[in-house]
C-alpha cells in the first residue's frame, strides 16, 4: 500500500505525518522547532523540515508529499536563488501603514478619495481588503524601506512554495543547487492570500505588483488541486511526487474533510470561522477575507479575538481546572439563569472593536454562582463565534454543519453550547494536527487522482435543542455596551487601520 507524507510548516514547530494513502492510517510522525519572531530566514524552516522528516522515519518509501504552511509570509529570492532578506511572516506589523496607503490609493484611482471606494476595489479584485498580514503590503514596505533589496528581488514566493521548491532539489547557487526560479509552484489557496492574485479569475495581478514592489518578479506557477509540482530531489534516496500544497486554513479544511456547506469553527487563542463555499465573497468592510480553498472552491474566513483564553481566565478566577470548568458549566441551565458574558477581553475583530473590553451583565443575587459564571463564559465565546458565522452568511455563505476544532472544542460544554447556539449539527473530529493531515490527504489525492475518504473513528456529532434566546440576549448585551456593533463598512475600515495582523486574520 503506497505511503504519503503531509507537512505543516506553521509559526510554531514543523510537523510531518506519514500515512497510508488509501486508509489514512498513521505510520510515522515527527516534529522539530521553529525559531520565534516575526521575521525568520527560510533556512530555519528547511532545517526543521529535514529534522521532522528524520524523526518521522524518513520519506524514502513515500510516494507523494505535500506541504501546508503559514499564509502570507514574504520570501524574496534573487536571480541566483539566494534569500534576499529574512522572510516577513503574517504576524509582522510593520506594513500596517502600507496597507492603509494601498486602500486609499485605490480609492483615489477610482475617482473617489474615500477609503470605502478603495476597499471595494480590493475586495472585488482580490477578495481581501489589505491589512499588514497580506504579502502585497509587505512588498510595498520593502520597496519603501529597503529599495536595494526590492530591486534585487527576482522572485517572490510564500513559505510553503519555498519548501516545495527545496524538496524538488532547487535552491541557492552558492550551495551548489540549481536556482530554477521558473520551477517555483504554489496552489490557489495560498496565492489567494497574497493580495496580488484573484481567486475568481485565478490570475496574478501585475498592476498590484507594480504598485507594491515596483516591478513584476517571477511568481510561482499556480497548480491545480490534483496537479503534481515535481518530484523530491533533495537527497539521492527520495523520489516522491510533490503535491501543490496549501495555506494553513485550507490545509486544515482538507484535514477535517470539510466540503460545501461545512463551516469550520476553531477555538484556539483566537477564534476562526471559515467555510467551503461555491461562490466567491467580496466584503468591503474587511471582516470576511475571501480566500480560495484547496479543492477548487472558495474559503471565506472571519476571525474573533477571544476564544480559549477566556475559558482559561474564568477557570483561574474560579480556582478550577479546565475539566472542572466544563463540569461547572454543564451543571448550569442553558442561558446561565440570565447571566451574560460579552467576552471582548482583548478588544474584538468581529465586530470590529479593537479598544473594547469584556463585560458581565444580568447579575443578580440568585444567578451569581460559579456554575452560571462558567456557563456564561462558554456561551459568550460561542456567541462571539456566531457573530463570525453571521459575517459569513451575510456574504451569502451557506451553513449546513459546523465542524468544531481547536483546544476549546474538547469541552463537552462548548460542544453542546455550539450545537444549541448555532442551531446546527456539530461535528467534533478527534484532536489532531489538521493542517499536516490535510497536506497528507492532498498528497494522496495527487497520487490516487481523487481525494480519499479517510475515516475519522474518533469523530462525534453533537446535536442540542436550538437556543436562539441565548444569542439574542448576548447580542442585546453587546449592543447596549457598543451601539456601533453594526458598523458601516467605512467605520469598520477606519478602525481597521489600527489592527494588528493577528486581529486581521
Amino acid at each position: 500500500m503506497p505511503l504519503v507524507a503531509g507537512v505543516d510548516s506553521p509559526t510554531p514547530p514543523c510537523k510531518v505525518f506519514c500515512r497510508e494513502a488509501d486508509t489514512g492510517a498513521v505510520v510515522g510522525f515527527g516534529s522539530a522547532p521553529h525559531p520565534s519572531g516575526t521575521e525568520v530566514h527560510p533556512d530555519a524552516w528547511w532545517d526543521a523540515l529535514q529534522a521532522a522528516i528524520a524523526a518521522a522515519g524518513g520519506i524514502d518509501d513515500v510516494a507523494a508529499i505535500s506541504v501546508g504552511g503559514q499564509q502570507h509570509g514574504m520570501v524574496c529570492l534573487d536571480e541566483d536563488g539566494e534569500v534576499v532578506r529574512p522572510a516577513l511572516l503574517w504576524n509582522d506589523t510593520r506594513s500596517a501603514a502600507a496597507a492603509a496607503s494601498l486602500i486609499k490609493e485605490a480609492g483615489a484611482e477610482a475617482g473617489d478619495g474615500e477609503i470605502l471606494a478603495g476597499a471595494q476595489w480590493w475586495a472585488e479584485t482580490t477578495g481581501t481588503v489589505p491589512v499588514a498580514s497580506i504579502t502585497a503590503t509587505k512588498l510595498r514596505w520593502l520597496a519603501e524601506n529597503e529599495p536595494e533589496n526590492a530591486a534585487r528581488t527576482a522572485a517572490v514566493c510564500l513559505p510553503h512554495d519555498w519548501l516545495s521548491w527545496r524538496l524538488a532539489g532547487h535552491g541557492p547557487k552558492s550551495q551548489g543547487l540549481e536556482p530554477a526560479l521558473e520551477s517555483l509552484t504554489t496552489d490557489r489557496s495560498d496565492a489567494s492570500g497574497t493580495g496580488y492574485f484573484s481567486p475568481v479569475t485565478n490570475q496574478y495581478l501585475p498592476d498590484v505588483l507594480e504598485r507594491t514592489l515596483g516591478h513584476i518578479p517571477v511568481l510561482p506557477r499556480v497548480l491545480g488541486a490534483l496537479e503534481a509540482g515535481g518530484r523530491t530531489r533533495f537527497s539521492s534516496q527520495t523520489d516522491a511526487v510533490i503535491g501543490p500544497g496549501a495555506g494553513d486554513n485550507a490545509g486544515a479544511g482538507l484535514g477535517v474533510g470539510a466540503s460545501l456547506g461545512d463551516v469550520v469553527v476553531s477555538l484556539g487563542t483566537s477564534g476562526t470561522v471559515f467555510a467551503v463555499a461555491a461562490e466567491p465573497t467580496s466584503d468591503a468592510s474587511g471582516l470576511v477575507a475571501g480566500f480560495a480553498d484547496a479543492t477548487g472552491h472558495y474559503l471565506p474566513l472571519a476571525c474573533t479575538l477571544n476564544a480559549s483564553r477566556v475559558l482559561d481566565a474564568t477557570a483561574s478566577l474560579l480556582g478550577v481546572t479546565l475539566p472542572e470548568l466544563t463540569q461547572l458549566a454543564l451543571a448550569a441551565p442553558v442561558g446561565a439563569d440570565g447571566l451574560t458574558l460579552v467576552p471582548y477581553f482583548e478588544g474584538e475583530r468581529t465586530p470590529n472593536l479593537p479598544d473594547a473590553t469584556g463585560s458581565l451583565q444580568g447579575i443578580s443575587l440568585g444567578n451569581f454562582t460559579p456554575s452560571n459564571l462558567a456557563r456564561a463564559a462558554v456561551e459568550g465565546i460561542v456567541c462571539s463565534l456566531a457573530d463570525g458565522l453571521a459575517a459569513l452568511t451575510a456574504q451569502g455563505v451557506t451553513a449546513d454543519r459546523i465542524i468544531l476544532v481547536g483546544g476549546g472544542a474538547r469541552s463537552e460544554a462548548v460542544q453542546l453550547a455550539a450545537a444549541g447556539i448555532f442551531g446546527l449539527p456539530v461535528l467534533v473530529p478527534e484532536p489532531g494536527e489538521y493542517v499536516a493531515d490535510g497536506a497528507a490527504r492532498q498528497a494522496a489525492a495527487v497520487l490516487l487522482g481523487r481525494f480519499p475518504e479517510w475515516e475519522d473513528a474518533g469523530a462525534t456529532t453533537v446535536i442540542a435543542p436550538s437556543a436562539p434566546e441565548v444569542l439574542a440576549r448576548y447580542r442585546a448585551a453587546a449592543a447596549a455596551l457598543y451601539p456601533t456593533t453594526a458598523l458601516s463598512a467605512k467605520e469598520v475600515l477606519s478602525a481597521k487601520e489600527v489592527l494588528s495582523p493577528k486581529e486581521a486574520q
